[in-house]
């Protein structure tokens, strides 16, 4: 049977088609410690982003302070980034405040992903997948996603979870 332009288009192929394949974004390590020199969380996140034929707005090094990862917020919106990846300060430990600070200004949660973020490191690394706050929402329109620090994880959420859908997650927060 051929599709024919009365029929609906699949959900998939639509999305193909519609949604914009070079996707603005911002990148912020969230760390007290960290330079550019030795970001490696932020060069996988930049790396990944590339290779996937995005545009980096903005990368920066935030320390864990909540009104400075609100500046970053509001520059990342400010430079028209669509997406804002952090990595960093997604612990327990008394200086992690990029959860808190990002999970009350976000307005639409996306609870699967921190779910699946944590399922998939459950796989590898066992129990201590719990720790970890990862999350991802909207704040307006910046669809804002945020990773743990280390470089294993940054790896698996970008390459299992963020680059395979972010054109369609785009998509979804842009559209009627």
């Amino acid at each position: 049977m051929s599709t024919t332009d009365t029929q609906p288009v699949p959900h998939r192929d639509r999305i193909d088609r519609e949604a914009r394949q070079s996707v603005p974004c911002a990148i912020a390590t969230v760390s007290d410690t960290r330079t550019f020199a030795d970001d490696q969380s932020g060069a996988l996140i930049e790396s990944g982003l590339l290779g996937s034929g995005h545009i980096i707005a903005t990368r920066t090094i935030v320390r864990d302070e909540p009104d400075r990862i609100e500046k970053t917020i509001r520059e990342a919106i400010r430079v028209g980034a669509a997406v804002l990846i952090t990595n960093g300060g997604t612990g327990i430990a008394k200086r992690d405040a990029t959860f808190e600070t990002i999970d009350h200004l976000l307005e639409r949660r996306i609870p699967g992903f921190g779910e699946l973020f944590r399922s998939l490191s459950y796989a590898e690394i066992g129990a201590a997948a719990m720790l970890t706050r990862a999350t991802a929402g909207t704040i307006g329109s910046l669809l804002a996603f945020c990773l743990p620090g280390s470089p294993h994880a940054v790896q698996l959420g970008m390459e299992r979870l963020i680059l395979p859908e972010l054109a369609h997650l785009v998509w979804e927060t842009t559209r009627d």
